[in-house]
Protein backbone atom coordinates (compact mmCIF):
# COMPACT_ATOMS: atom_id res chain seq x y z
CA UNK A 1 0.00 0.00 0.00
CA UNK A 2 1.72 3.51 -1.21
CA UNK A 3 1.37 6.61 0.79
CA UNK A 4 -0.08 9.81 -1.46
CA UNK A 5 2.29 11.95 -2.79
CA UNK A 6 5.42 9.73 -1.26
CA UNK A 7 5.27 5.95 -2.39
CA UNK A 8 3.37 7.09 -5.74
CA UNK A 9 5.05 6.86 -9.24
CA UNK A 10 8.32 8.33 -9.72
CA UNK A 11 8.90 10.96 -12.56
CA UNK A 12 11.81 11.63 -14.69
CA UNK A 13 13.99 13.36 -12.01
CA UNK A 14 13.25 10.73 -9.51
CA UNK A 15 10.36 12.70 -7.31
CA UNK A 16 7.35 10.97 -6.51
CA UNK A 17 3.87 11.95 -7.88
CA UNK A 18 0.79 10.65 -6.81
CA UNK A 19 -1.55 7.96 -9.11
CA UNK A 20 -2.99 11.62 -10.74
CA UNK A 21 0.45 12.36 -11.93
CA UNK A 22 0.86 15.76 -10.55
CA UNK A 23 3.39 16.34 -7.45
CA UNK A 24 1.87 15.10 -4.09
CA UNK A 25 0.87 17.85 -1.16
CA UNK A 26 0.41 17.67 2.43
CA UNK A 27 -2.02 19.59 4.00
CA UNK A 28 -0.80 22.76 1.30
CA UNK A 29 2.67 22.36 1.57
CA UNK A 30 4.07 20.83 -1.34
CA UNK A 31 6.05 17.86 -0.80
CA UNK A 32 8.61 16.67 -3.34
CA UNK A 33 10.15 13.55 -2.31
CA UNK A 34 13.26 12.16 -4.51
CA UNK A 35 12.61 8.58 -4.40
CA UNK A 36 15.35 5.84 -3.15
CA UNK A 37 17.94 5.80 -6.21
CA UNK A 38 18.12 9.59 -7.10
CA UNK A 39 18.30 10.63 -4.06
CA UNK A 40 21.39 8.46 -3.09
CA UNK A 41 23.24 9.03 -5.92
CA UNK A 42 22.03 12.65 -5.21
CA UNK A 43 23.89 12.56 -1.98
CA UNK A 44 26.88 10.96 -3.77
CA UNK A 45 27.36 14.45 -5.78
CA UNK A 46 26.81 16.60 -2.66
CA UNK A 47 29.71 14.69 -1.29
CA UNK A 48 32.18 15.72 -4.50
CA UNK A 49 31.12 19.09 -4.66
CA UNK A 50 31.80 19.62 -0.68
CA UNK A 51 35.53 18.36 -1.35
CA UNK A 52 36.04 20.84 -3.52
CA UNK A 53 33.87 23.66 -2.21
CA UNK A 54 35.25 22.93 1.69
CA UNK A 55 31.67 23.93 2.69
CA UNK A 56 29.69 21.30 5.25
CA UNK A 57 26.48 19.62 4.70
CA UNK A 58 24.72 17.60 6.81
CA UNK A 59 22.14 14.46 6.52
CA UNK A 60 19.63 14.26 8.74
CA UNK A 61 17.58 10.64 8.37
CA UNK A 62 13.81 10.28 10.30
CA UNK A 63 14.07 6.58 11.01
CA UNK A 64 10.73 5.25 11.24
CA UNK A 65 11.60 1.39 11.89
CA UNK A 66 10.49 2.07 15.07
CA UNK A 67 6.89 2.16 14.12
CA UNK A 68 5.58 -2.10 13.88
CA UNK A 69 2.42 -1.57 12.49
CA UNK A 70 3.14 -1.12 8.27
CA UNK A 71 -0.20 1.08 7.94
CA UNK A 72 0.45 3.16 10.86
CA UNK A 73 4.26 3.83 9.75
CA UNK A 74 2.24 4.99 6.52
CA UNK A 75 0.70 7.46 7.90
CA UNK A 76 2.95 8.11 10.35
CA UNK A 77 5.56 9.18 7.22
CA UNK A 78 2.77 11.04 5.34
CA UNK A 79 2.59 13.60 8.57
CA UNK A 80 6.62 13.33 9.00
CA UNK A 81 7.04 14.69 5.27
CA UNK A 82 4.66 17.57 5.82
CA UNK A 83 6.31 18.42 8.92
CA UNK A 84 10.21 18.18 7.49
CA UNK A 85 8.60 20.57 4.88
CA UNK A 86 8.02 23.03 7.26
CA UNK A 87 10.74 22.91 9.10
CA UNK A 88 13.59 23.25 6.34
CA UNK A 89 14.38 25.36 3.65
CA UNK A 90 13.67 24.96 -0.14
CA UNK A 91 17.05 24.19 -0.75
CA UNK A 92 17.51 21.67 1.39
CA UNK A 93 16.85 17.91 -0.39
CA UNK A 94 14.56 15.75 0.74
CA UNK A 95 13.88 12.39 -0.26
CA UNK A 96 13.91 8.41 0.56
CA UNK A 97 17.01 7.14 2.54
CA UNK A 98 15.88 3.90 2.37
CA UNK A 99 12.43 3.58 0.75
CA UNK A 100 9.08 3.40 3.29
CA UNK A 101 11.25 3.35 6.06
CA UNK A 102 13.72 5.76 6.76
CA UNK A 103 13.70 9.46 5.42
CA UNK A 104 16.48 11.84 4.38
CA UNK A 105 17.22 15.75 4.14
CA UNK A 106 20.45 16.85 2.57
CA UNK A 107 20.70 20.34 4.32
CA UNK A 108 23.19 22.09 1.92
CA UNK A 109 25.75 24.93 2.66
CA UNK A 110 25.89 24.48 6.44
CA UNK A 111 29.42 26.61 5.80
CA UNK A 112 32.77 26.57 6.25
CA UNK A 113 34.87 24.11 8.41
CA UNK A 114 34.88 27.01 10.98
CA UNK A 115 31.09 27.19 11.50
CA UNK A 116 29.54 26.58 15.05
CA UNK A 117 27.57 23.20 13.71
CA UNK A 118 26.26 22.13 17.31
CA UNK A 119 24.73 25.44 17.15
CA UNK A 120 23.28 25.05 13.98
CA UNK A 121 22.22 21.35 14.58
CA UNK A 122 20.82 21.81 18.15
CA UNK A 123 18.22 24.70 16.29
CA UNK A 124 17.68 22.30 13.15
CA UNK A 125 16.34 19.98 16.05
CA UNK A 126 14.02 22.27 17.82
CA UNK A 127 12.56 23.42 14.52
CA UNK A 128 11.99 19.37 13.56
CA UNK A 129 10.78 18.60 17.34
CA UNK A 130 8.67 21.14 17.10
CA UNK A 131 6.95 20.51 13.57
CA UNK A 132 6.82 16.67 14.18
CA UNK A 133 4.77 17.31 17.52
CA UNK A 134 2.44 19.74 15.61
CA UNK A 135 1.77 16.54 12.96
CA UNK A 136 2.42 13.58 15.46
CA UNK A 137 0.95 12.10 18.26
CA UNK A 138 4.06 11.83 21.55
CA UNK A 139 4.20 8.36 21.18
CA UNK A 140 4.58 8.63 17.41
CA UNK A 141 7.26 11.36 17.92
CA UNK A 142 9.23 8.69 19.90
CA UNK A 143 9.05 6.35 17.63
CA UNK A 144 11.01 8.24 14.93
CA UNK A 145 14.86 8.51 15.25
CA UNK A 146 16.45 11.39 14.49
CA UNK A 147 20.12 11.28 13.66
CA UNK A 148 22.75 13.92 11.90
CA UNK A 149 25.67 12.97 9.95
CA UNK A 150 28.18 15.80 9.53
CA UNK A 151 30.15 15.84 6.19
CA UNK A 152 33.24 16.32 5.88
CA UNK A 153 33.76 14.18 9.14
CA UNK A 154 36.18 14.86 11.77
CA UNK A 155 38.07 11.77 10.88
CA UNK A 156 41.23 11.72 12.44
CA UNK A 157 42.89 8.22 12.55
CA UNK A 158 44.78 8.04 16.23
CA UNK A 159 42.49 5.73 17.80
CA UNK A 160 41.40 2.38 16.60
CA UNK A 161 37.85 3.01 16.44
CA UNK A 162 37.33 6.33 13.89
CA UNK A 163 35.90 5.00 10.98
CA UNK A 164 33.99 6.58 8.55
CA UNK A 165 30.33 7.40 9.24
CA UNK A 166 28.73 4.93 6.94
CA UNK A 167 25.09 6.44 6.92
CA UNK A 168 27.60 8.92 4.67
CA UNK A 169 27.84 6.13 2.07
CA UNK A 170 24.79 3.91 1.31
CA UNK A 171 26.48 4.58 -2.52
CA UNK A 172 29.38 2.50 -1.43
CA UNK A 173 28.39 -0.03 0.85
CA UNK A 174 24.81 -1.28 -0.99
CA UNK A 175 26.09 -3.47 -3.76
CA UNK A 176 23.38 -3.94 -6.22
CA UNK A 177 22.63 -7.17 -8.10
CA UNK A 178 24.76 -6.40 -11.44
CA UNK A 179 28.22 -5.99 -9.24
CA UNK A 180 27.26 -8.85 -6.81
CA UNK A 181 28.85 -11.45 -9.08
CA UNK A 182 31.72 -9.42 -9.88
CA UNK A 183 32.44 -8.31 -6.40
CA UNK A 184 31.88 -12.14 -5.16
CA UNK A 185 34.49 -13.54 -7.91
CA UNK A 186 36.93 -10.65 -6.77
CA UNK A 187 37.11 -12.10 -3.18
CA UNK A 188 37.44 -15.33 -4.81
CA UNK A 189 40.76 -14.66 -6.69
CA UNK A 190 42.07 -12.81 -3.65
CA UNK A 191 41.64 -16.28 -1.93
CA UNK A 192 42.78 -18.29 -4.65
CA UNK A 193 45.46 -15.83 -5.55
CA UNK A 194 46.99 -15.39 -2.45
CA UNK A 195 46.83 -18.94 -1.05
CA UNK A 196 48.83 -19.91 -4.30
CA UNK A 197 51.19 -16.92 -3.70
CA UNK A 198 51.91 -18.56 -0.45
CA UNK A 199 52.32 -21.90 -0.91
CA UNK A 200 54.90 -21.34 -4.54
CA UNK A 201 56.75 -19.04 -2.82
CA UNK A 202 57.04 -20.49 0.68
CA UNK A 203 60.81 -21.46 -0.26
CA UNK A 204 61.43 -17.59 -1.18
CA UNK A 205 60.20 -16.57 2.18
CA UNK A 206 62.08 -18.97 4.06
CA UNK A 207 65.57 -17.90 1.68
CA UNK A 208 64.47 -14.21 2.69
CA UNK A 209 63.83 -14.64 6.34
CA UNK A 210 67.17 -16.52 6.67
CA UNK A 211 69.10 -13.16 4.92
CA UNK A 212 67.56 -10.79 6.87
CA UNK A 213 68.24 -13.09 10.55
CA UNK A 214 71.64 -12.91 9.08
CA UNK A 215 72.61 -9.57 8.47
CA UNK A 216 71.01 -7.72 10.84
CA UNK A 217 68.95 -8.10 14.61
CA UNK A 218 65.62 -7.94 14.74
CA UNK A 219 62.24 -9.47 13.97
CA UNK A 220 61.90 -10.97 10.01
CA UNK A 221 58.40 -9.30 9.91
CA UNK A 222 57.50 -6.01 10.26
CA UNK A 223 54.32 -4.89 11.75
CA UNK A 224 52.76 -1.65 10.93
CA UNK A 225 49.30 -0.34 12.04
CA UNK A 226 47.53 1.01 8.35
CA UNK A 227 44.42 2.55 7.47
CA UNK A 228 42.03 0.25 5.40
CA UNK A 229 38.57 1.08 3.55
CA UNK A 230 36.52 3.39 5.22
CA UNK A 231 39.12 4.13 7.89
CA UNK A 232 39.47 0.19 9.60
CA UNK A 233 42.67 -0.31 10.49
CA UNK A 234 44.51 -3.39 10.46
CA UNK A 235 48.22 -4.79 11.28
CA UNK A 236 49.92 -4.34 7.87
CA UNK A 237 52.69 -7.13 7.21
CA UNK A 238 56.22 -7.05 5.36
CA UNK A 239 59.13 -8.43 5.69
CA UNK A 240 61.64 -5.91 7.70
CA UNK A 241 63.95 -3.78 5.85
CA UNK A 242 64.94 -1.00 8.13
CA UNK A 243 66.97 -1.11 11.17
CA UNK A 244 65.36 -1.82 14.96
CA UNK A 245 64.37 1.33 16.60
CA UNK A 246 64.58 3.66 13.50
CA UNK A 247 62.55 6.89 13.84
CA UNK A 248 60.03 7.40 12.05
CA UNK A 249 60.17 11.16 12.16
CA UNK A 250 62.16 11.56 8.97
CA UNK A 251 59.52 9.90 6.87
CA UNK A 252 56.54 11.73 8.53
CA UNK A 253 58.30 15.38 7.77
CA UNK A 254 58.94 13.63 4.18
CA UNK A 255 55.43 12.24 3.71
CA UNK A 256 53.62 15.63 4.75
CA UNK A 257 55.88 18.00 2.60
CA UNK A 258 54.95 15.66 -0.58
CA UNK A 259 51.50 15.44 0.03
CA UNK A 260 51.23 19.13 0.65
CA UNK A 261 52.79 19.61 -3.05
CA UNK A 262 55.97 21.42 -1.66
CA UNK A 263 58.52 20.94 -4.35
CA UNK A 264 61.22 22.39 -1.94
CA UNK A 265 61.41 19.64 0.64
CA UNK A 266 60.50 16.39 -2.06
CA UNK A 267 63.40 14.48 -3.48
CA UNK A 268 63.46 14.19 -7.65
CA UNK A 269 64.80 12.00 -10.05
CA UNK A 270 65.56 12.82 -13.50
CA UNK A 271 63.21 16.05 -12.94
CA UNK A 272 60.63 13.99 -11.56
CA UNK A 273 58.61 13.60 -8.13
CA UNK A 274 59.32 10.53 -5.82
CA UNK A 275 56.73 9.51 -3.90
CA UNK A 276 59.50 7.09 -1.10
CA UNK A 277 62.65 8.52 0.82
CA UNK A 278 65.93 7.89 -1.77
CA UNK A 279 68.90 6.90 0.73
CA UNK A 280 66.97 6.58 3.53
CA UNK A 281 69.82 6.10 6.57
CA UNK A 282 66.86 3.87 8.58
CA UNK A 283 67.26 0.47 5.77
CA UNK A 284 69.48 -1.85 5.58
CA UNK A 285 71.53 -3.11 2.68
CA UNK A 286 69.33 -6.21 2.53
CA UNK A 287 66.48 -4.10 2.67
CA UNK A 288 67.50 -1.66 -0.04
CA UNK A 289 67.34 -5.15 -2.58
CA UNK A 290 64.15 -5.91 -0.96
CA UNK A 291 62.57 -2.61 -1.77
CA UNK A 292 64.07 -2.15 -4.61
CA UNK A 293 62.33 -5.58 -6.19
CA UNK A 294 59.11 -5.05 -3.93
CA UNK A 295 59.90 -8.90 -2.15
CA UNK A 296 59.50 -6.89 1.16
CA UNK A 297 55.77 -6.87 -0.12
CA UNK A 298 55.62 -10.98 0.39
CA UNK A 299 53.77 -11.18 3.49
CA UNK A 300 50.95 -9.22 2.12
CA UNK A 301 49.44 -11.81 0.84
CA UNK A 302 48.55 -12.98 4.30
CA UNK A 303 46.71 -9.33 4.29
CA UNK A 304 44.03 -10.69 1.47
CA UNK A 305 43.91 -13.93 2.54
CA UNK A 306 42.31 -12.64 5.71
CA UNK A 307 40.57 -10.28 3.66
CA UNK A 308 42.18 -6.81 4.88
CA UNK A 309 43.65 -6.47 1.33
CA UNK A 310 42.66 -7.15 -2.08
CA UNK A 311 45.17 -8.18 -4.97
CA UNK A 312 44.19 -5.19 -6.34
CA UNK A 313 43.88 -1.56 -5.26
CA UNK A 314 45.06 1.12 -3.69
CA UNK A 315 47.58 0.96 -1.39
CA UNK A 316 46.94 1.51 2.47
CA UNK A 317 48.18 4.77 4.30
CA UNK A 318 50.48 5.36 7.66
CA UNK A 319 47.51 6.92 10.10
CA UNK A 320 50.15 9.95 9.95
CA UNK A 321 49.72 10.48 5.93
CA UNK A 322 46.03 9.74 6.30
CA UNK A 323 45.75 12.88 8.54
CA UNK A 324 47.60 14.74 6.10
CA UNK A 325 45.35 13.90 3.40
CA UNK A 326 43.22 16.54 1.69
CA UNK A 327 39.36 16.16 2.07
CA UNK A 328 39.64 15.00 -1.58
CA UNK A 329 42.47 12.56 -0.87
CA UNK A 330 40.01 10.43 1.43
CA UNK A 331 37.53 9.00 -1.37
CA UNK A 332 40.64 6.47 -2.27
CA UNK A 333 40.00 4.88 1.20
CA UNK A 334 36.23 4.77 0.58
CA UNK A 335 35.37 3.72 -2.98
CA UNK A 336 37.17 -0.02 -2.60
CA UNK A 337 39.17 -2.04 -0.80
CA UNK A 338 42.93 -1.63 -0.67
CA UNK A 339 45.49 -3.80 -2.41
CA UNK A 340 48.88 -5.16 -3.05
CA UNK A 341 49.09 -3.41 -6.00
CA UNK A 342 46.58 -1.15 -8.67
CA UNK A 343 46.83 1.37 -11.06
CA UNK A 344 49.39 3.47 -9.85
CA UNK A 345 51.93 0.75 -9.17
CA UNK A 346 52.08 -0.10 -12.82
CA UNK A 347 51.51 3.23 -14.37
CA UNK A 348 54.93 5.07 -12.57
CA UNK A 349 54.94 4.28 -9.41
CA UNK A 350 56.51 6.40 -7.08
CA UNK A 351 57.40 8.56 -10.04
CA UNK A 352 54.17 9.94 -9.93
CA UNK A 353 52.56 13.03 -7.93
CA UNK A 354 50.81 12.24 -5.17
CA UNK A 355 47.92 13.96 -6.11
CA UNK A 356 48.46 11.90 -9.36
CA UNK A 357 48.48 8.92 -7.58
CA UNK A 358 44.99 9.97 -5.94
CA UNK A 359 43.84 10.49 -9.09
CA UNK A 360 44.31 6.89 -10.34
CA UNK A 361 43.21 5.19 -7.10
CA UNK A 362 39.61 7.46 -7.96
CA UNK A 363 39.70 6.06 -11.58
CA UNK A 364 40.21 2.39 -10.72
CA UNK A 365 38.00 2.43 -8.34
CA UNK A 366 34.67 4.19 -10.39
CA UNK A 367 35.83 2.15 -13.36
CA UNK A 368 36.52 -1.41 -11.44
CA UNK A 369 36.02 -4.42 -13.54
CA UNK A 370 37.10 -8.10 -13.05
CA UNK A 371 39.04 -7.73 -16.55
CA UNK A 372 40.66 -4.54 -15.19
CA UNK A 373 42.12 -6.62 -11.96
CA UNK A 374 43.49 -8.90 -14.43
CA UNK A 375 45.24 -6.27 -16.99
CA UNK A 376 46.92 -4.77 -13.74
CA UNK A 377 47.90 -8.21 -12.75
CA UNK A 378 49.63 -9.36 -15.43
CA UNK A 379 51.42 -5.92 -15.71
CA UNK A 380 52.49 -5.73 -11.99
CA UNK A 381 55.17 -8.57 -12.84
CA UNK A 382 56.85 -6.10 -15.20
CA UNK A 383 56.83 -3.22 -12.75
CA UNK A 384 58.34 -5.30 -9.97
CA UNK A 385 61.11 -6.78 -12.19
CA UNK A 386 62.26 -3.75 -14.13
CA UNK A 387 61.73 -1.77 -10.43
CA UNK A 388 60.73 1.29 -12.10
CA UNK A 389 59.91 4.05 -9.68
CA UNK A 390 60.40 1.91 -6.77
CA UNK A 391 63.40 2.57 -3.74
Amino acid sequence: MGIPGLNGIVDSRGHTKNESGANGSVDGHHSSILAEEPFIRLLSLERRRTERSRRQFVLMLLDAQGVSDPEKREKVLLKLASAVSCATRETDVQGWYTKSCIMGVILTDIGPADTDIDAALSAMQIRIGSALRRELTLRQVNEIHISFHLFPEKWHCEGPDNVADSKLYPDLLRVDGSRRLPRTIKRAMDIAGSAMALIFLSPLFVLISMAIKLTSKGPVIFRQRRVGQFGVSFTFLKFRSMYIGSDPKIHQDYVRSFISGRPDSVSHNNGGPVYKLRDDPRITPLGRVLRKTSLDELPQFFNVLRGDMSLVGPRPPVPYEFNSYDKWHRSRLLETKPGITGLWQVSGRSKTTFDDMVRLDLRYARTWSLWLDIKILLKTPWAVFSGEGAY
